[in-house]
Formats: C-alpha cells, sequence, structure tokens
C-alpha cells in the first residue's frame, strides 16, 4: 500500500489476472460454448434427424421400445436434455438373467426410432471441461478452477476500483495504435459487459458452494451421501409383488406437465411390469431458470398419483436460479445469443489483458529484441493459450467426422486429438519467434475451422447447402459459426502480420545510412 490504494488495486488486477489468465480464458471459451451445447451434440450426431415435437409423445414411444427390447429390466430410464436436444436417451438396468455385456442404453430419434450415432460427447464434454478439467480428478479440478473463479472476482473488483474513466472507457475504442488499442479493447471488453462478468463469475462459484465450503453439510448430517439423499431423493425399485401390466404414460406425462405448466424432461420407471411399479415424471431441464427439477410419482398399475416433489425452499431456490442463471438453459435463441456474445467478451477481455502484460512491458525492456526470459515465457504462453486451445477445439470438430465409426473408445479419441493440437500449438509457439509464431497460430486456427463445413459436407450428406434448403438451421448455423469464427482469427493473423512487416520496415529505415552519409 505504499504508493496508495489504486496503484496497489491496479498491481493486484495485473497479477491475479496473468498468474491465472490462461486457465481462465480456457475456462470461459468452453463455458462460453456451452450456451450451444445441444446444438453442437446435435452436429456431431448427425445420424440423429429430428427432435421430438411432442415430449408426452416421445416419451410414449420410447416406453413402447424399451417394452419390447428389454422387457426384463428392472428400471427404464428415458432422458432428454431440452426442447433442442436431438433425440432422446434410453438407459436401463437389465434383469439378474441378463448376459454380463448386455447394452444398457439406446438413442432414439424425434419419432421413436432407434439410431446408431457415432459415439461422442459432443458440446458436453466443452460444458464439463470449463469446471471439471480433464485427466486430472474432478475434485481437484473444481478447486484449481474455484481458485481461477475467485482470482477472476478478485481481478474484476479491483479492476473496477483502478478504473478512473469507467464511463468514458464505456464509448472509447481506437484502433491501429497499438499499446493503447490493446487497453482499449480490454477495457471496452470488460466495461461494456462487466454485470455479465460479474453474475458469471459469481454464479459459477455459487454452483459449487457445497464443494467448496461443506461445513454447513458436515455439521447437520452424518455424511455427504445423507445430505444428497434427503435433498435430491433417488428412490430405488422396490421388492417384486408379481407381474401386472404398465399403465400407459401419456396421460401421466400430460397430467404432470398440466400441473407444473411446462414441459416434462424424464421418466423413470421402476419395476415396470410389476404390480410394484413407480413412474416418476420430472420436468425438463430448460423449463424454468431454477435447475432444480420438480416431479410427480405415479402408480406404475393404476396411473394414481402418489407424491409431487417440488423443491422450492429459500435455499434450495436460490440455488437452483444462480446455477439456472449461469448455465442459461431456460434462455431462448435470443437470449443464448446475447449470452454467447457476452461471453465471447469475456474471453476478449482475458485475452487482451494477458498480451496488455507483455505490450505494455515490451517498451521497458532494456533490449526489446532481446527480452529476458520470463517475459519470453509469458508470450509463449499467451499463444499457447489464445491461439492454442480455439486451434484444438477446432480439431476435435474435424476428428468427429474423420476418425473411423467403429473406433474404440472413439468419444476418448476424439478429446485426445484436441488436446494433442492445442499441445501441438504450445510446442510450435515455445520453438518460434513470438511474431512469427503469433501469426503462423492464428493463421493455422482459420484454416481449421474453416475445413470443418469442409469436412463435414464432404464425409455427411448435411452440408451447409443442404442444412439451408432443409432448413436444418441448427446444422447450417453451426457451420456458419465455423466460418464467422474462422474469417475472425484470418482477420487477427492478417492485423498481426501488416504489424509485423510495418515495424520490419522500421528496422530496415533506421540501419540505412542517411542521405549524404558515408556508409
Amino acid at each position: 500500500m505504499k504508493q496508495g490504494f489504486r496503484q496497489s488495486m491496479a498491481w493486484l488486477h495485473t497479477w491475479t489476472g496473468l498468474l491465472l489468465g490462461w486457465l481462465l480464458f480456457a475456462i470461459f471459451v468452453t463455458g462460453t460454448s456451452a450456451y450451444f451445447q445441444e446444438e453442437t451434440t446435435r452436429w456431431m450426431t448427425p445420424e440423429v434427424r429430428s427432435v421430438p415435437a411432442d415430449p408426452a409423445r416421445g416419451f410414449a414411444a420410447a416406453t413402447d421400445w424399451l417394452q419390447r427390447e428389454v422387457p426384463g429390466a428392472s428400471e427404464w430410464s428415458v432422458y432428454s436434455a431440452g426442447k433442442r436436444a436431438a433425440g432422446l436417451q434410453l438407459y436401463w438396468v437389465n434383469g439378474p438373467g441378463a448376459p454380463a455385456d448386455a447394452p444398457t442404453e439406446a438413442r432414439l430419434d424425434g419419432a421413436g426410432y432407434k439410431v446408431e450415432a457415432r459415439q461422442t460427447l459432443g458440446g458436453w464434454f466443452l460444458y464439463r471441461f470449463h469446471y471439471d478439467l480433464h485427466y486430472i480428478n474432478w475434485y481437484w479440478a473444481r478447486w484449481l478452477v474455484g481458485v481461477a473463479a475467485m482470482a477472476m472476482l478478485v481481478a474484476i473488483l479491483s479492476g473496477i476500483v483502478t478504473h478512473k474513466k469507467i464511463l468514458a472507457d464505456f464509448f472509447l475504442l481506437r484502433l491501429g495504435k497499438g499499446q493503447r488499442s490493446w487497453l482499449d479493447a480490454h477495457n471496452v471488453s470488460s466495461v461494456l459487459f462487466l454485470p455479465f462478468i460479474l453474475m458469471i463469475t459469481y454464479t459459477g462459484l455459487v454452483s459449487l458452494a457445497t464443494h467448496y465450503m461443506p461445513w454447513g453439510i458436515a455439521a447437520n448430517y452424518a455424511s455427504e451421501d445423507k445430505f444428497f439423499e434427503a435433498t435430491f431423493p433417488w428412490p430405488a425399485p422396490a421388492e417384486k409383488a408379481g407381474p401386472a401390466p404398465l399403465t400407459p404414460v401419456a396421460p401421466l406425462i400430460a397430467h404432470a406437465e398440466r400441473r407444473w405448466g411446462v414441459a416434462a424432461g424424464s421418466i423413470r420407471i421402476l419395476n415396470p411390469g410389476d404390480r410394484t411399479a413407480r413412474i416418476i415424471v420430472s420436468s425438463a431441464p430448460d423449463a424454468d431458470m431454477s435447475v432444480r427439477p420438480r416431479s410427480v410419482t405415479f402408480d406404475g398399475v393404476t396411473g394414481q398419483q402418489l407424491d409431487a416433489r417440488n423443491p422450492s425452499g429459500a435455499s434450495t431456490a436460490t440455488e437452483g436460479t444462480m446455477i439456472g442463471l449461469h448455465a442459461g438453459r431456460f434462455a431462448s435463441a435470443l437470449l443464448r445469443l446475447l449470452y454467447f456474445v457476452s461471453g465471447i467478451a469475456g474471453c476478449v477481455m482475458v485475452a487482451s489483458g494477458l498480451i496488455l502484460w507483455t505490450v505494455k512491458r515490451r517498451a521497458r525492456l532494456p533490449d526489446p529484441e532481446r527480452p529476458h526470459f520470463g517475459f519470453r515465457l509469458v508470450e509463449k504462453l499467451n499463444i499457447a493459450a489464445i491461439a492454442g486451445l480455439p486451434f484444438g477445439i477446432a480439431v476435435y470438430f474435424l476428428a468427429n467426422r474423420l476418425l473411423p465409426l467403429d473406433l474404440a473408445s472413439r468419444s476418448d479419441r476424439e478429446i485426445d486429438s484436441m488436446f494433442i493440437a492445442w499441445g501441438a500449438v504450445a510446442v510450435w509457439a515455445m520453438a518460434r519467434p513470438a511474431q512469427r509464431g503469433w501469426i503462423e497460430a492464428l493463421v493455422a486456427v482459420a484454416i481449421a475451422f474453416a475445413a470443418v463445413p469442409i469436412v463435414n459436407a464432404l464425409t455427411t450428406d448435411r452440408s451447409l447447402l443442404a442444412s439451408v434448403v432443409s432448413h436444418d438451421w441448427a446444422f447450417a448455423g453451426f457451420d456458419m459459426a465455423m466460418i464467422a469464427i474462422a474469417a475472425g482469427f484470418g482477420f487477427a493473423a492478417l492485423k498481426v502480420a501488416r504489424r509485423e512487416a510495418g515495424r520490419g520496415r522500421s528496422r530496415g529505415a533506421e540501419t540505412r545510412p542517411q542521405s549524404g552519409v558515408a556508409a
């Protein structure tokens, strides 16, 4: 505090932003992609042609399929990820006489027909990566993400204190001015979208509050399992009492939907075909702002309502709403687009802050052309993070189309390809001069994203043109997004190349002899 409060906050803002900025950038990029998680999954499973037009009819068709194919199972579950999801996901628990290697899941399209979709985690992987990371234990990954989120919160609040002209920065963006332009980009993206960035950071911490602060649970429950059993009960099948026909599920789903005023998202049937059968209907994950579903339990033989749960207590409603605000599943198409644009602004804020750290300090170096090791390391890590992760994501999409469909552990190989590509950019960045590394990495990202719709057209019958003609806007929108991202990175590469060419001419002019002076 020797230099004053604002100067101390500026120091805190700089270093908290730098030390965890690379991880924060990855969290923001993959978290932003999750606002179109279902559309990404639909693109990555082109075999699934349609979405359920009527949830009740889709669930009834799924139940009919389960009755035909796995009548001896002790439990059936049918899930829809929401009104934007492709098809229905079915799970079941095989009876005692089933073979050990018998399947336990299937996927149906919107009309209730089974589809053999390629094995992929789709957009769900990118969503989970933004708070569970990968290749490391989820428990420690969430702690690492939590520390990064706290650092983000500290950086935001200290940045607010540091800004003397926060209102003026709202309207100021000067392009082509070097350090001033990077500072303006950082200020505009952070100030203009400050409410969103504050909300998304705080609600992200709240969504994992019981992980970071488990003491309330420890003080009131014998174990964490007891807490979750009381808060989110998951009833088990009862002892079987004898065969009895299962009541039709469509009227029960319609009854539950009238009760809630929103669509159903899943059904769970315990002991189907037995007198003890129970049918549990739960609301859709995108039906409300709160992510905590409501449920109604029915007798599986008579159809009589037995129980109804509505997690509406003050703490549960607050927590569910906070998570809902963070995830944005409730949002309409326009609001999700605003979420996405705001998330992109958060990515720009983090990336421009990391770049600004090097831009500001290069001018202070004794020899800007031969910086010290720490400066070079930050420059290289910036390339690895800001260009490497997008390149890896593009390769993830390409691997979805190019890997053999019968490849063992195919979804894992898709994920591995993303990290291999990301690592390759990091190694390339370490080996190349910084300016050349930026240009080459940005060009590689642009080419990779531009290749996605081309490879999609060559490997499926759902090209951009075919999708537009058939009004398949999820597929068409994904391909157009890939082209737009490619154009953005291509433009960035062009700007960096022109700036580097200008610097090269300036250095050449400085070394040429002056007119009238002997060489």
